[in-house]
């Protein structure tokens, strides 16, 4: 009885001290993303698995449920025990993307994914992305007296080995979505533009040199020439349906299971669900939704902007980036922006390691931005 009472008093004073907007927002989101995987693969489990039509809903309320466990865990910590388990989680999940190479599942030409029991085709890369923003944030707010630029040396330390091991599977889309999370970091910390910029100008030229003179990248070559030239190749084939679908959709869309794209593209209810949903329900359906993640944007900078501590803003921001930055390549790879990356859309798409990854970044944005207890 005493730990039961003990266990709801901690709750309530979560719940009380939570921002409830942010909390709302990502809940619906979810429920968003749990609504549009029932309409969106509902065919896919009938035809392909001949078993009842709701076979990757519940796989799906599954992935959230865990989710919602991991959002709470993390929501729930002191702000000292948040940036204590982090730092050992962080190691953790740069052991586990070692393991790939090793132990990882191929699929299509990638290994990308581990065979857990409880998680099947596991990518460590969604359990490496949220921790490595509050790793990088605590070297460059460390209060040792290292010089500034020795600071970004070691955060850029911090992130090669991921971001090699993230070429070797290979999955040029996560390495940049890393690689843009740390510079947006280093720059909002104070470095001078000029350095910046040079930088960023070698590193192009360095992921350039990587992808067209080396063999193994030869697929994403492809996808780049293809994609500047829509004639040549096969390459476009997903992003060609994709934009027959949107445009198919119209502003309202053909209804509910009407769509054909999801049949037709292969992952579509992970990689192009922004299509999926416009096909069946409307250009105008997306715009909504990308008014939800703005106000979900807005509603979490306003918070930094009132924040005084630099480690907490740091943090919000680098999470917030990586949001960000996906939801832009998912959308901009739906409308042939971008060449095809494989990137999901956070909190809609189907998937239990998106799910795991954005419930720890929601998890640890709902704990920076709690009211603070006098």
């Amino acid at each position: 009885m005493f730990n039961f009472i003990s266990i709801y008093k901690f709750y309530y004073e979560w719940w009380k001290n939570i921002d409830k907007t942010i909390f709302i927002l990502i809940i619906f989101l979810f429920s968003l993303g749990l609504f549009f995987s029932l309409v969106s693969t509902s065919l896919i489990a009938s035809d392909k698995l001949d078993t009842n039509n709701y076979f990757f809903f519940f796989k799906h309320l599954a992935y959230i449920f865990i989710g919602m466990i991991v959002l709470i865990f993390f929501s729930s910590l002191s702000k000292e025990n948040l940036f204590k388990i982090s730092f050992y989680f962080f190691f953790i999940s740069l052991f586990l993307l070692f393991l790939v190479p090793v132990l990882g599942i191929e699929v299509k030409g990638s290994k990308r994914w581990l065979n857990f029991f409880f998680l099947p085709r596991f990518q460590p890369i969604e359990l490496v992305k949220p921790f490595i923003i509050i790793f990088i944030s605590t070297i460059l707010c460390s209060e040792k007296s290292f010089n500034i630029y020795f600071k970004y040396l070691l955060t850029f330390i911090a992130i090669v080995p991921a971001c090699l091991l993230l070429m070797m599977q290979p999955d040029i889309g996560q390495t940049l979505l890393i690689f843009l999370a740390w510079a947006t970091l280093v720059f909002i910390s104070g470095i001078s533009l000029p350095i910046i910029l040079t930088f960023f100008c070698f590193s192009l030229l360095s992921l350039v040199y990587v992808v067209f003179f080396i063999t193994k990248f030869a697929y994403i070559k492809n996808r780049i020439l293809s994609f500047f030239n829509p004639n040549d190749g096969t390459h476009n084939f997903q992003s060609d349906k994709a934009i027959d679908a949107i445009s198919s959709g119209g502003y309202f869309g053909k209804g509910i299971g009407e769509g054909t794209l999801k049949n037709r593209v292969p992952e579509a209810h992970t990689d192009y669900i922004i299509s999926v949903i416009s096909e069946e329900f409307g250009v105008v359906t997306i715009v909504l939704l990308l008014t939800l993640f703005l106000f979900f944007i807005y509603t979490v900078f306003k918070k930094i902007y009132l924040e005084k501590n630099e480690k907490i803003k740091l943090v919000l921001t680098g999470t917030m980036c990586l949001i960000i930055f996906q939801a832009l390549i998912h959308i901009g790879v739906n409308i042939r922006m971008f060449p095809t990356t494989g990137m999901t859309l956070p909190f809609l798409s189907y998937g239990g390691s998106s799910i795991v990854g954005v419930s720890i970044l929601s998890g640890i944005i709902l704990n920076l931005t709690k009211r603070k207890i006098d």
